[in-house]
This record gives structure tokens, C-alpha cells and sequence, in this order.
């Protein structure tokens, strides 16, 4: 008998691959794979078996009937209870406005007495349900370990007690009567003046009107609702694209001041050396003028006045300062070439800066010093 069965459940299930993909859909939320059923065949063939007796969230069909039973009378109770909390909270909105209404005219006495009887009905209602709940707590434990006594109601009240101080059988009946009207009256009231919200305009129209759009205000509501949702969705993404989109700005900017860094400093690098070379071609200039005067005064008034260990000491200076500011200036152009060659800023540059600084002033030194030799000379 085992072996016919097994070879029937065999025989229904899937071979190789099929298997495998069946096993997989029977249950998605068991994190499995193709290559461990593989691995393991008795435990794909298990789960096989089992795929034929339960369902893909693992319950079997006589606990799955139950548990749509058990929904299903669930969802009844929470409709009727939302229709009873519903009607008590109208009844309530009915009771406010007509202690609002009672200070500001004067009302007729059956209407006066109609609410003062439902007023009552509403509290007697209240407080059984109350002691009904007190009741319904003290029957888990209705004795102590202690005194073995029962538990005493809320105020030591029961429902009875409290019944009896509803209005007499003939108002109440009369309130009943009355109550659909009252109820009808203020859901209309209500609804006109949601009506009213909604659509301004439409207030001054006939009751005839309004009950018609008031049919056709609920679908209109969900449509707005539903377009409101829609732009609501569009807006988060728009604000996501704008982040996004403002980020990629920044980025580009960012990139572009670094840009206009770069070409600030390279153009500010190149004039100044070609400042440095226009400066340095005068003062050549003006050493070579002065030079030639030097030069003709001393023809002018003779060579024999100098000594010629004198005349020898001048040249040699001369020579001297001569190959040191061309050694500097040579150095110089060094320098301020490598400088113009730089884009970025780094702890190179600073140091040529430096180099380029301390030449400056040897320069500067050497032209004075030779000025000074000129003058002396002179």
C-alpha cells in the first residue's frame, strides 16, 4: 500500500529541471535555490510531497478555510461595529447642537423633550455598558484566594439597577418614533453643508440640486483624491531630480572656479615674467649706456691720469659684477620659465617661489653694487 502511494505521489510530481522550478514556486518565502535542491534530492522531493498539501504561505486547506472563516466574521463584527460607533457619534453631534441651539433661541417643548429623552437614553446606555464591562471582568475572578468572597460591581451597581432610570416606556417609544427624522434631518444638514465646503457656490442652489451632486460628490472626491496623490508623486520626484540636478551644478561649478584658478595664475605667472624680462632688458640697457659713457669720458680725459694698478683693479671689478649679474640673470630666466610651466598650485611651485624670490634680490644687490662702482669710477 505505501509503495502504490508513493509511486502515485511520484507520478504527479515533476522530473529533473520541472521539478526543481516547481519546488521553487510552491515557496518563495524559503530562501532556496535550484543548485541547493540540487544538492540535496531527498529534500526537494520533500518538499515536493509537501507542495501538495499546503499552500505557497504554508498553510494547509482545512486551516486556510478556517482562517478566511475567522477574517470573514471578523470583518463582519468591524463592519457593525463601525455602523453602531458611527450612529453614536451622530446621536452626540445631534445632542451638541441642540444644547448650542437651546442658548440661542428658543426651541418647542417636544423638541426639548425629545432630545432631553434621547440625552437620557444615551447616558443609561453608556453607564449598562460600563457595568456590563465591570461584570464581564469580575466573572474571570470571582473569588479571592484570599476570602474566597465574590468581587463587588463597579459603585456596587448592576445593569438593572440602572435601567431603571430610563424615561417611562410610552416617551421612549415617542422618541423612537421621532429619532429617524431628527437623524435624517441632521445627516442632510451635515451633507449640505460639506456640500457647501466643498463648492462655495453651490450653497444658494435648490435642495433638489444639492441632493443630486451630493450622488455624485463621492466619486468626484476620490477622482481629486486620486489626482492629489498623483501630483503629490510628482512632486517628489521633481524634488528628487531637483537634489540631483543641484548637485551636478555645485560639481560643475566647482570645477569651473578651479578652471578660472588655473588661468588666473598661468596668466598672472606669464605677464609677470614678461614684466620681469622687459625690466631686465632696460636695466641692461641702462648698464650698457652708462658703460659707453664711462667709456668716452675716459678717453676724453686720458688714461694717464690713472695709475695702472688702479685701472686693473676697476676692471677686474668690473668684469666681476659683469659675470655675476649675467650668471644671475641666466638663473633668473631658469626660474621664471619653470614658473610659467605650472597650472596648479603645490609645494613645488612655493619653492621656486622662493628661488625665484632670493634671485630677485641677488639681482637687485649686484645692480646696485655695479652702480655704485660706476659712480665711484666716475
Amino acid at each position: 500500500m505505501m509503495s502504490s502511494a508513493e509511486t502515485v505521489s511520484e507520478s504527479s510530481l515533476g522530473k529533473g529541471d520541472n521539478l526543481h522550478q516547481e519546488v521553487l514556486a510552491s515557496f518563495p518565502l524559503c530562501d532556496l535555490t535550484e543548485e541547493d535542491l540540487i544538492q540535496n534530492p531527498k529534500l526537494c522531493k520533500l518538499l515536493a510531497t509537501l507542495s501538495q498539501h499546503v499552500d505557497q504561505t504554508g498553510l494547509s486547506a482545512p486551516l486556510k478555510t478556517d482562517l478566511e472563516k475567522a477574517e470573514q466574521k471578523l470583518q463582519n463584527q468591524r463592519r457593525r461595529w463601525l455602523q453602531v460607533e458611527s450612529l453614536h457619534r451622530t446621536l452626540q453631534e445631534m445632542m451638541q447642537d441642540h444644547h448650542v441651539k437651546k442658548h440661542r433661541t428658543t426651541l418647542p417643548p417636544d423638541v426639548t423633550m425629545f432630545f432631553a429623552t434621547l440625552e437620557r437614553c444615551l447616558l443609561v446606555a453608556q453607564c449598562v455598558r460600563q457595568l456590563d464591562l465591570s461584570t464581564a471582568t469580575t466573572t474571570t475572578t470571582t473569588t479571592t484566594p484570599q476570602t474566597g468572597t465574590d468581587r463587588p460591581s463597579l459603585l456596587g451597581l448592576d445593569p438593572q439597577q440602572v435601567l431603571e432610570l430610563l424615561p417611562t416606556e410610552k416617551i421612549v417609544q415617542r422618541m423612537k418614533q421621532s429619532l429617524p427624522k431628527e437623524l435624517e434631518r441632521h445627516l442632510k444638514t451635515k451633507c449640505f453643508s460639506l456640500l457647501s465646503y466643498y463648492q462655495p457656490d453651490w450653497e444658494s442652489e435648490s435642495d433638489g440640486l444639492k441632493n443630486i451632486k451630493l450622488a455624485h460628490l463621492s466619486g468626484q472626491l476620490d477622482r481629486e483624491k486620486k489626482r492629489a496623490e498623483s501630483l503629490n508623486e510628482v512632486c517628489r520626484e521633481n524634488a528628487v531630480l531637483l537634489q540631483r540636478q543641484t548637485q551636478l551644478y555645485v560639481l560643475e561649478l566647482s570645477k569651473c572656479i578651479q578652471l578660472l584658478q588655473s588661468l588666473i595664475l598661468d596668466h598672472r605667472l606669464t605677464i609677470q615674467t614678461q614684466l620681469d624680462h622687459k625690466k631686465l632688458e632696460y636695466l641692461e640697457a641702462k648698464c650698457e649706456l652708462v658703460m659707453q659713457k664711462i667709456r668716452m669720458e675716459s678717453v676724453e680725459i686720458g688714461l694717464d691720469t690713472y695709475t695702472a694698478d688702479t685701472i686693473a683693479a676697476h676692471k677686474k671689478i668690473r668684469d666681476l659684477l659683469e659675470s655675476e649679474l649675467k650668471d644671475r640673470q641666466l638663473e633668473k630666466q631658469s626660474v621664471g620659465s619653470k614658473l610659467a610651466s605650472f597650472e596648479m598650485l603645490g609645494t613645488e611651485f612655493e619653492a621656486l617661489a622662493d628661488e625665484y624670490a632670493r634671485l630677485q634680490g641677488e639681482i637687485n644687490v649686484k645692480k646696485w653694487a655695479l652702480k655704485e662702482f660706476h659712480e665711484h669710477a666716475g
